[in-house]
């Protein structure tokens, strides 16, 4: 059966804009051009001064440590992307907690998170989606692919309930890479 030519022109349009469709939501899901741009971050590591107790004051608070303290740390192993680097859970001069991610190195991508979580650190494609079965902490949106950067870890967040950290993509829910933190 042949079509006439009044009925090929309208299907020629459909099929144009549904490719036309289809490469755009493609293109949006996976932004490819992000794969060759890499965004460096060269944060220090904070300290901050210790507040001085006026002498003859009683203080209920332990004293300060007199610099940052790592609690916890471990290297980075790759899922989904390739990515290196170390993961630090560092305890401020103040008190407070933050995440440290020092010689970072992974690919870019699309909605990329850090997380603290419970979940355990697996080798190959049986680690890439176990992190969001448990109990995970966002800290945020990944500041760079690459570099040394800082992550504030809320005051009510218990570090001792974590034992990783990982380079989530929330688009695709897949880890990048992760890190299983171990005492120091």
């Amino acid at each position: 059966m042949k079509l006439g030519r009044g009925r090929r022109g309208p299907l020629v349009a459909a099929v144009a804009v549904v490719v036309t469709a289809a490469l755009v939501v493609g293109l949006y899901l996976f932004q490819p051009w992000n794969l060759w741009q890499d965004e460096t971050v060269s944060e220090a590591l904070p300290a901050a001064a210790p507040t001085a107790t006026p002498p003859g004051s009683a203080s209920a608070a332990p004293a300060p440590s007199a610099s940052p303290q790592t609690l916890a740390e471990g290297s980075f192993i790759s899922h989904e992307h390739d990515t290196k680097g170390t993961a630090k859970v560092v305890r401020l001069t103040d008190g407070s907690h933050l995440l440290r991610l020092e010689g970072l190195d992974t690919s870019n991508g699309p909605d990329l998170r850090v997380w603290l979580t419970d979940a355990p650190v697996k080798e190959g494609v049986a680690g890439w989606r176990v992190f969001d079965d448990g109990t995970y902490v966002s800290l945020g949106k990944l500041k760079g692919n690459k570099g040394d950067q800082n992550y504030e870890i809320p005051a009510e967040v218990n570090v001792a309930d974590y034992s990783s950290v990982t380079i989530w993509c929330d688009r695709f829910d897949v880890s990048f890479g992760a890190a299983e933190l171990a005492s120091t």
